[in-house]
């Protein structure tokens, strides 16, 4: 069950829907077909406690320059 974030070509009208497969969408303001399916980004964690968790092992040497780590 994927978040998608639309646009609407016909009012411009920004809204997401949570979309099923094969499911077609519409814009809840205008009901529009015309819409935009917008690059989303994943939200950042609010605090440290609650990071995301990463690749590399706190036991073993950085694991490269762009390592989280250096």
């Amino acid at each position: 069950m994927p978040m998608y974030e639309f646009e609407c070509r016909q009012c411009d009208h920004a809204f997401e829907a949570l979309v099923f497969d094969g499911e077609e969408v519409d814009c809840p303001e205008c009901h529009g077909h015309k819409l935009k399916r917008l690059l989303s980004v994943p939200a950042k964690p609010m605090n440290q406690a609650t990071s995301l968790p990463t690749a590399c092992n706190p036991k073993l040497p950085p694991c490269g320059p762009g390592c989280c780590r250096l």
